[in-house]
């Protein structure tokens, strides 16, 4: 690892997405609405019972390119096989929605029609977003397809979510939501679809804890989350077990992750402790408190009983305490949110705490910091190296962090 370097993004852009014949190909619009404006270039393919759906023209608008069916697989009117060229090309191949018909032809290696020919003609990372009525989802034969086609490395399942089915029925079966596999891609996209932390177990906390003086007023701080909730999706998206222990936070739960809700920074502690001994690697990137009120009223104060000096009194060193209990196999990383000079400090707090590596954050430049869809930092380990992350999304500032750390 080199001692100092700048990281930019240099991330390969090409995504393949195949439409399958459900009433989710709706949804798959907004996927690829989403990303062009990213700067993703696209290239789409429907199946003849997709098109009852949703129309290659549709498509082809929103994409700026033609839309793909079984019709031109057909026509001599490519210079090569579109199923080669189109398989070459792809950087990234997504599936969805996949239905069971695609799923089994899938497991066992079937090619007749334009989307099936191509994923055998393709090398690439294969993304899987099924959908479909929960009874057809939890057959036996459905579920033998599915677990059996996961063991190809090639292919990356999404998880389906639960809730009111088109066919009215409440339950499993329901296609992961765009922003979802808009991430999901994005990961592949950084990663060529490597699982580098298969096997392993991800604890990270996330967002900012609040400390209450009566049931309404509380000491906190502006973090949101999104950094945890990146660094949680990027470490499912690896491959690892993820637990993500959260303070109060407006997003959604990501699929395949556990969560656990907390309010206090007393709350988190206890819940990091707990889970510390069977983690592989430990994240604290939640913006934990310092301190809290020393006196706690059950009952809301009146504004004339608010006292003019708040008596406080300092809340536990959870990161602290972590690197004390972990043991020489566990990794684990610490975040130092700063102004100014951000190296000096986070060099003193990698050092008396004795981490294994620290993230250097900025939260005094523009789209940087709390509450920012973007970052950046300076990543420090105890040996010595240093790598400087350009802005950057949240997720792809996961990702870069993951890399340095499982170098």
């Amino acid at each position: 690892m080199p001692n100092s370097q700048s990281k930019s993004e240099n991330l390969k852009n090409r995504v393949l997405i195949a439409v399958g014949g459900g009433i989710a190909a709706y949804k798959v619009c907004e996927v690829v609405s989403t990303l062009f404006k990213a700067g993703v270039e696209i290239r789409v393919i429907l199946t003849r019972s997709a098109q009852e759906f949703i129309t290659p023209l549709t498509l082809a608008t929103l994409s700026r390119h033609s839309a793909y069916t079984d019709d031109d697989f057909w026509q001599p009117t490519h210079s090569r096989p579109l199923h080669i060229e189109l398989g070459e090309w792809a950087d990234v191949f997504v599936i969805a929605p996949l239905t069971a018909n695609t799923l089994a032809k899938l497991a066992y290696g079937m090619a007749d029609n334009l989307l099936t020919n191509t994923v055998l003609a393709s090398t690439c990372p294969i993304l899987l977003a099924p959908a479909m009525n929960t009874d057809m989802w939890e057959q036996l034969a459905v579920q033998r397809n599915w677990h059996q086609l996961l063991t190809d490395s090639r292919y990356h399942g999404m998880s389906t979510a639960s809730g009111l089915l088109a066919c009215d029925r409440v339950g499993a079966g329901r296609m992961a939501e765009p922003r979802e596999i808009v991430t999901h891609i994005q990961s592949l996209l950084h990663t060529g679809g490597k699982r580098d932390l298969a096997g392993k177990r991800v604890l990270i906390s996330a967002g900012g804890t609040r400390e209450y003086l009566d049931p309404v007023r509380f000491i906190g701080n502006p973090s949101t989350g999104k950094m945890g909730l990146a660094l949680a999706q990027a470490a499912l998206h690896r491959g690892a077990s993820v637990t993500l222990v959260h303070g109060p936070a407006n997003w959604d739960v990501p699929l395949g992750v556990q969560v656990i809700s907390v309010i206090s920074a007393d709350q988190m502690q206890q819940v990091m402790l707990e889970y510390l001994p069977n983690a592989d690697v430990i994240v604290m990137s939640a913006a934990v408190a310092d301190v809290k009120p020393r006196d706690y009223s059950t009952e809301k104060l009146p504004k004339r009983s608010l006292p003019q000096a708040l008596p406080l009194e300092p809340v536990p060193d959870i990161v602290a305490q972590l690197a004390q209990l972990k043991q020489p196999h566990q990794r684990l990383i610490g975040f130092a949110a700063q102004t100014g000079d951000i190296v000096i400090p986070a060099l003193e707090k990698l050092q008396n705490k004795k981490l294994d590596v620290i993230v250097a954050n900025p939260i005094d430049r523009p789209d940087s910091g709390f509450g920012s869809d973007n970052n950046q930092a300076i990543f420090l380990d105890w040996q010595g190296h240093k790598v400087e992350i350009a802005p950057c999304t949240k997720l792809q500032m996961a990702h870069h962090l993951f890399d340095f750390v499982i170098t």
